[in-house]
């Protein structure tokens, strides 16, 4: 028999978020849950989030990729650029990243505009990389169809042999992108699914308008 998922219940008591409390710059309060979350909360990759775009068939599409860095500008994470992700953030910049930590009972939900980061900040980060993992961004046309694994497997063991000895320089199709935010929601669940709310908004001066939502 199939489960009633209308019976899951979960009560939500490890944190609050008042308004009174909360830094006048979004970024500082980020660093402090990160920091909270990776040091006390059991999370495979705290930096694990989830990049929505909107696709050139209309449809928006989330994915999970990974944070790399970030400071008070923005959010850095590293793609194919030619790759799906890649293709729609060139026609449209604007995405959304979400961070959901369960084990901390929080959320952030982050609108932003992406653009590529410099070049030699992709390349020093491609050279940082495992070799693995180099080898891995030269042998995937990412997002592309492809007959088998096997094909895949051939080509990246080729890629083996040829760079063998040899350093292995980023590919121009492979970079960062920094997310540069225009708005951010931080979201503390609370009993009786009275959640803790509050939203960032950036404003024409840049300064953070600052406002209390209702759960």
């Amino acid at each position: 028999m199939e489960k009633d998922l209308g019976d899951y219940r979960k009560s939500y008591e490890k944190g609050e978020l008042l308004l009174e409390d909360v830094p006048e710059n979004p970024m500082e309060l980020f660093q402090k849950w990160f920091y909270e979350v990776d040091s006390f909360f059991a999370e495979d990759e705290t930096n694990a989030m989830t990049l929505s775009t909107i696709g050139h068939d209309g449809f928006p599409k989330n994915r999970v990729v990974l944070l790399k860095k970030y400071t008070f500008e923005g959010f850095i994470f590293y793609t194919n650029y030619t790759s799906e992700k890649g293709k729609s953030i060139e026609a449209n910049p604007n995405v959304c990243l979400s961070f959901f930590w369960h084990g901390a009972e929080r959320q952030i939900i982050i609108k932003g505009k992406a653009e590529k980061i410099p070049a030699n900040l992709s390349d020093g980060y491609f050279e940082s990389r495992p070799r693995g993992s180099q080898l891995g961004a030269l042998a995937s046309n990412q997002s592309e169809i492809i007959f088998d694994r096997k094909e895949l497997e051939n080509k990246l063991s080729a890629l083996e042999k040829a760079f063998e000895g040899k350093e292995i320089s980023r590919p121009d199709t492979w970079g960062g992108y920094i997310v540069k935010p225009v708005e951010l929601e931080f979201w503390q669940g609370r009993p009786n699914r009275l959640h803790d709310r509050i939203r960032y908004r950036i404003q024409d001066d840049f300064n953070w308008q600052i406002h209390r939502l209702s759960p």
